[in-house]
């Protein structure tokens, strides 16, 4: 394979690319809730985007293209496997596995069921905004929705998930990122 002139750019993007890794792993793993099929889908990504890096544009957000890359895999993997029935949600894998005697295990696997029971758009919008940091605006960029529509979509969430979780409700005003965070963190249930 020949290098291109601008080399030190592509060791920039491939640094970047590699630096973007955990966070497409976190954001895999919220949206599909299986921690092997999220790995799949971040090597899925890195590959496809890795053969289209001619038409990723300079200057503009390295992280939120890979993000748009890999939640179109997730939604054409999910539109093929609609019709596959058995256990979607783990509950038959779940029984084969002894529970964990861990206080802290147990919260944070009551955690990920009361999340995996948010709608996909609630879902995914929490943990672009909360999780991943972003912006309401490149989290709205990468959902393809109004910024509105997004900050409407985490408080939704965030108010479903305290629901599931059996929290008290929090006032419906809009919620920073930090409260958010605290909210999500088994700190922030006291």
């Amino acid at each position: 394979m020949s290098e291109a002139p601008e080399s030190g750019d592509g060791q920039s993007l491939k640094r970047d690319l590699i630096a973007a890794i955990p966070s497409l792993r976190a954001f895999a793993v919220s949206v599909c809730g299986n921690p092997d099929r999220a790995d799949d889908l971040v090597q899925e990504t890195l590959v496809k985007a890795w053969g289209s890096l001619d038409s990723f544009s300079e200057g503009t957000n390295l992280t939120a293209w890979l993000f748009t890359i890999l939640r179109n895999i997730y939604y054409s993997e999910f539109r093929k496997r609609r019709r596959e029935a058995p256990d979607p949600d783990g509950a038959i894998a779940a029984r084969l596995v002894a529970p964990d005697s861990q206080h802290a295990h147990m919260e944070f696997q009551d955690f990920r069921e009361a999340l995996q029971k948010l709608p996909l758009d609630q879902r995914e919008a929490l943990i672009l905004v909360a999780a991943s940091g972003m912006s309401y605006e490149e989290a709205a960029e990468i959902c393809g929705c109004a910024p509105g529509t997004m900050k409407s979509r985490v408080n939704r969430a965030r108010n479903r998930l305290n629901e599931l979780m059996s929290l008290p409700a929090r006032p419906s005003r809009e919620p920073g990122e930090a409260r958010v965070k605290a909210d999500l963190s088994p700190a922030g249930r006291d």
